[in-house]
């Protein structure tokens, strides 16, 4: 999960000292190279809320406390808590984000399963995004009419997604129409979403795992294994 500094409207304080963040950058140089690698990229920081979000580039290039980032720019309309972006430096277990002074902009944390997010005030998600998408999926948004087919074009299952979460927060679904004997042994009946991930799960325990495309449709997640399988709107 990853955690504001503080309260991210109307600004963000700082959350270190000068001290602090050098002591952070000086740490860099003993973590793998692989994992600054995986960090680096395009990023969409985006409000779980489904409101649109901005992305940065994190690249491995060393600065003023921790690797540069570029694109702060486009923050300054949906984000402007985060235009000051300048770095990004692993810090006290999570991701930070500090401008150029190296005071915090923002700190990330991420739970197993789950990706970077801020854990107080208004919570604000860390993910590599499909295509040129600029937010965040909901419920609400979710809610409504699927198909599950095959790449090929067969349908599995014509589905309803119920956007009236329970006590666990997971919307209801319901079959529509006919389908195959192995989605039926599924017996799916809840489902999630959880920054581009969609989970159709069973009472007992049975779960398929998709992924938002580009296109805003989902395909099942590689490491499920079995036939490639995809939902969309009808």
């Amino acid at each position: 999960m990853v955690r504001l500094l503080s309260g991210f409207v109307p600004a963000v304080a700082a959350f270190a000292t000068f001290a602090a963040f050098a002591t952070v950058a000086a740490s860099q140089s003993d973590i793998d190279p692989g994992i600054i690698d995986a960090q680096t990229g395009t990023w969409l920081v985006a409000p779980t809320d489904g409101k649109p979000g901005c992305r940065l580039s994190f690249t491995k290039d060393r600065t003023i406390g921790g690797y540069a980032v570029t694109g702060a720019e486009n923050c300054t309309v949906p984000l402007p808590a985060l235009a000051e972006t300048y770095a990004w430096t692993f810090t006290g277990g999570g991701l930070a984000l500090i401008d150029a002074t190296r005071k915090g902009v923002a700190r990330f944390e991420e739970s197993e399963g789950s990706p970077w997010k801020t854990v107080e005030g208004r919570i604000l998600a860390l993910v590599k995004p499909p295509g040129r998408i600029d937010h965040l999926p909901t419920q609400a948004a979710l809610a409504g009419n699927w198909i599950l087919r095959r790449p090929s074009g067969e349908v599995l299952c014509r589905i309803k997604l119920d956007a009236n979460p329970d006590q666990n927060e997971n919307g209801t679904m319901s079959p529509t129409g006919d389908c195959t004997t192995a989605v039926i042994k599924l017996k799916l009946e809840y489902w999630q979403v959880d920054t581009f991930d969609l989970t159709l799960m069973s009472g007992d325990g049975a779960a398929l795992r998709l992924t938002m495309r580009a296109d805003g449709s989902f395909e099942k997640i590689r490491e499920e294994g079995g036939k490639p399988l995809l939902m969309v709107r009808p």
